[in-house]
C-alpha cells in the first residue's frame, strides 16, 4: 500500500515539475512536439531510476560509511554525469537503434536538475533502496506526464490564432502556470 501511495503522490500530488519546480528547462525546451516529449520522458525514466540506485548505494556505502556526507551534491553530480556518459557509450556499442532513438536526449539529461533533485530527495526522505526506486520511477512518470501534456497543449496552440505579443514563450509560461494550478487540485488526495 505504501508503494501505491508513493506512486500516486509522486505523479500527481507532488509532481516534480508543477509542485517542486525541478526539470523546468527540458519541460519548456523539449515540449514543442509530443514525439520529442515522449522520447525525453523515456530517457529520463531510465536514467532517473538508474541514477537513484547508484547514488543511493554510493551514499550509504561510501559517503555515510566514511563520514563524507558533506560531499553529497558534488559526488551526485559527478556520478550522474558519468553514468549518462557510460550509458551513452554502452548503448552506442550494444544497441545502436536504441542509441539513435534516444539521440540528443541522453546528453540533455546530464543537465536535468530533476535527476539530481530526486537522488537527493531519496536520501533526505530516508527511503530504503526499493522505496527510493519506486519513488524515482514514479517521479519520472510524473515528469513524463507533465511534459507530454504540455507538449500536446503546445501543439494545439500552434494551430490557433494567438495575439502577436503572446506567441512563443509568454503563452507557454501562462499555459504551464494553468497546468500547475490544475495539478494543485490533486493536493490533499494523498499525504506522504
Amino acid at each position: 500500500m505504501e508503494y501505491i501511495l508513493i506512486f500516486i503522490a509522486a505523479i500527481f500530488v507532488n509532481n516534480i515539475v508543477f509542485s517542486q519546480f525541478l526539470g523546468i528547462c527540458p519541460f519548456l525546451g523539449v515540449s514543442k512536439k509530443i514525439d520529442t516529449a515522449l522520447g525525453m520522458s523515456a530517457a529520463v525514466a531510465f536514467v532517473l531510476t538508474l541514477a537513484t540506485i547508484v547514488t543511493y548505494l554510493i551514499q550509504k556505502f561510501v559517503l555515510d560509511a566514511f563520514d563524507l556526507s558533506y560531499l553529497q551534491t558534488i559526488t551526485f553530480i559527478l556520478v550522474i554525469a558519468s553514468l549518462v556518459q557510460m550509458l551513452e557509450i554502452v548503448l552506442k556499442k550494444v544497441s545502436p537503434s536504441l542509441y539513435q532513438a534516444l539521440g540528443v536526449f541522453l546528453p540533455l539529461i546530464t543537465t536535468n536538475c530533476a535527476v539530481l533533485g530526486v537522488a537527493i530527495l531519496v536520501i533526505q526522505k530516508d527511503y530504503d533502496l526499493l522505496t527510493g526506486v519506486v519513488y524515482a520511477f514514479s517521479t519520472a512518470l510524473g515528469f513524463g506526464l507533465a511534459l507530454t501534456l504540455f507538449a500536446g497543449l503546445r501543439e494545439q496552440m500552434s494551430l490557433v490564432n494567438i495575439p502577436k505579443g503572446m506567441k512563443g514563450t509568454p503563452i507557454a509560461l501562462i499555459t504551464a502556470g494553468l497546468l500547475a494550478m490544475a495539478f494543485m487540485g490533486f493536493s490533499g488526495v494523498v499525504k506522504i
